[in-house]
């Protein structure tokens, strides 16, 4: 009996061990329990294999039946990322969970050793991430996180990864230096709009000032910001004061020293504070016209005359200005502003230049300032470059034509002031601000969002605008040119107003790329622009409105953002267009799924590759028009 067992335990031994592992399928299960909204995973079922080829599992890579990456891109999923089942996944070597709603800090992925690629970009990720995180991450060869909400330093183990050729970090809220990136390999790398601080490594003076933009404390020659030298250290200062001779020939004391510092340091002081109180004193008496002293306020850099010199100038030439003429002149060709709608009344550059202002952006032609008139009467100031397509009196004729459209859906300029290096155009303040922050800026918790009665209403706003440029600006090549949710402004109760609309006829040619409706793809292809690249731009706005997501197509690189375009084709051929919507609309009390999607039809419609099969801006409206809040009977929206 006892040599029966000793023959059993030998056997055991030759075995080879038991690894009592989980299965792909079993730890892919497990993955899912975790996630909330998971219905894109459907195809995750238990009596089925994840790799087989006729029916595989949605969102994995396979290779030989092997998982090897996890795509699980914009399918609106959020709660959290089991990383025990990720872990039992061992031929993972990629995993992105881009454009979904996971929040929280960034889970413990670095027990992945073996990944190469890591994408959490367009999620809700917050908080630090620890110093140490990919310092066991050694095969990592492409790390993006951006579009989340991270704060803190930049980890430096990121730095120390030996095959690291793409890093993506932009829209977050990295604060403190920059590491060192000394990697041959690395060949893309943005750190956008975080608030990064300090000179910019020598190490990643290669790449374009474009990857460190939206970062005001950055410096280095990349930017063209000189950095500030170091103070230098006291303990060396001291050490040279020592080597110092008296005119005795004898050696200062160390007393001696500290008191000529002490009175070197207070020197200084007196003499800065006597320039400050000088650069105030001459900041009073305005040589160049007032300015302002609002915190935080900036001064419109034009030139423009003095109230004495413009009283000079009218009793030299015998004449006066008139109150509401909308018109400041001075001798010499002095500059001016000319209204050109006065619904909201009439001012001059003189008290337009008095006024606070506040920076509130900067767009692809200038800079977009809010200014508060001495009425308290605010208004948008935009200093465009590069308009200089037409001459002044052409320029006056354009811009006087925007000025007398008159539609619910159309924010009309009110003045402009035209000179060779730059032009100013007026707008009515609306404090809703555009659509592109109502949907993607951060808000406090007490916002509330755009439900979809809301966003319907903005839809139909912008199509019903639009129509009317298409009728009204029907001589120019595009009407509009460059429609974009940032140019969707809102006004009470979410009413839209289409603004920089006509643009491709006052800007330069080699800038006119910069508008959107130069970036379709029948002018990307063909090189030909027209009234149906507006379409194109209106389809995108749609399902952007739809998604909540911000569309790749407004960007150049086409590396950040989601292809909304791609992603509607492909849901509607698998018919799992209603992955596609922003939870927050699908979830309100006045949904309407079936609604919901045809006018995501409606957008996948307007954004058909060929202009042929594209529709027409009057049709587009018409269809849209027929969607309502409230369920309704089917639309007929086929594509061709």
């Amino acid at each position: 009996m006892a040599d029966g067992w000793l023959f059993k335990l030998f056997l055991l031994m030759l075995l080879p061990p038991l690894t009592f592992s989980v299965s792909d399928s079993e730890a892919l299960l497990q993955l899912k329990k975790f996630f909330t909204n998971s219905s894109a995973l459907n195809s995750w079922v238990p009596s089925s294999v994840p790799c087989n080829k006729q029916t595989p599992w949605g969102g994995l890579l396979c290779h030989n039946g092997v998982v090897q990456g996890l795509r699980l891109e914009g399918m609106g999923l959020s709660g959290s990322i089991d990383v025990d089942a990720l872990v039992e996944i061992k031929g993972l070597r990629s995993l992105s969970v881009i454009n979904n709603s996971f929040q929280g800090v960034i889970p413990q992925l670095n027990r992945l050793g073996a990944l190469k690629a890591l994408f959490l970009s367009g999620n809700q990720f917050s908080g630090e991430i620890p110093p140490h995180f990919f310092t066991n991450m050694k095969s990592l060869k492409k790390v993006w996180l951006s579009h989340n909400k991270f704060i803190g330093g930049i980890p430096f183990s990121l730095g120390q990864l030996p095959h690291l050729i793409e890093l993506h970090l932009e829209n977050n809220q990295f604060s403190g230096h920059i590491p060192s990136f000394d990697r041959p390999n690395l060949k893309s790398i943005n750190l956008s709009n975080n608030r990064l601080g300090g000179e910019i490594p020598i190490s990643l003076s290669n790449f374009s000032a474009n990857s460190f933009a939206g970062n005001p404390g950055l410096c280095g020659k990349i930017l063209g910001v000189n950095c500030t030298k170091p103070v230098q250290n006291t303990a060396k200062l001291v050490t040279n004061q020592k080597r110092v001779v008296g005119k005795s020939g004898k050696k200062l004391t160390p007393k001696i020293i500290v008191a000529l510092i002490t009175l070197g340091v207070m020197l200084v002081f007196v003499i800065i504070l006597a320039a400050m109180r000088w650069m105030k004193k001459k900041k009073k008496k305005g040589p160049n016209g007032p300015t302002t002293s609002s915190e935080g306020a900036i001064e419109v850099q034009v030139s423009v005359p003095t109230a004495k010199e413009e009283e000079v100038n009218r009793k030299r030439s015998g004449s006066s200005s008139r109150k509401g003429s909308g018109l400041v002149k001075g001798g010499g060709g002095a500059a001016e502003l000319v209204m050109v709608n006065d619904e909201k009344g009439s001012f001059g550059l003189t008290e337009l230049m008095k006024a606070a202002a506040e920076v509130l952006g900067n767009g692809e032609l200038g800079y977009c300032y809010k200014v508060t008139m001495a009425n308290e009467v605010p208004v948008v100031v935009k200093r465009m470059r590069d308009m200089n397509a037409l001459g002044k009196d052409e320029f006056h004729k354009q811009v006087k034509q925007f000025g007398n459209l008159r539609h619910p859906n159309i924010l009309t300029p009110l003045a402009y002031h035209y000179r060779r290096e730059e032009k100013l155009l007026v707008y009515q303040y609306l404090p809703n601000g555009c659509l592109l922050y109502q949907l993607h800026g951060e808000h406090d918790t007490s916002h509330v969002g755009l439900d979809w009665p809301a966003r319907l209403k903005i839809v139909q706003g912008i199509a019903k605008g639009l129509d009317y440029l298409h009728t009204e600006l029907a001589s120019l090549d595009v009407p509009h040119g460059n429609l974009k949710s940032s140019n969707v402004l809102l006004g009470p109760d979410n009413h839209p107003f289409l603004s920089d609309y006509g643009f491709c006829s006052l800007v330069n040619t080699d800038r006119v790329e910069a508008l959107f409706a130069y970036k379709t793809p029948d002018v990307i292809q063909h090189g030909n622009v027209s009234p149906k690249s507006d379409v194109y731009c209106l389809g995108i706005v749609i399902l952007e409105i739809l998604t909540g997501r911000f569309p790749s197509q407004y960007l150049n690189d086409g590396n950040r953002g989601t292809d909304v375009v791609q992603w509607a084709e492909s849901a509607f051929a698998e018919s799992r267009q209603a992955e596609m919507l922003d939870p927050e609309i699908t979830s309100s009390q006045n949904s309407s799924l079936a609604n919901m999607e045809k006018l995501l039809h409606i957008g996948l419609l307007c954004t058909q590759t060929s202009v042929e099969t594209r529709l027409e801006i009057k049709e587009a409206l018409r269809m849209i028009e027929e969607v309502k809040v409230e369920e309704g009977p089917p639309l007929d929206i086929s594509i061709e």
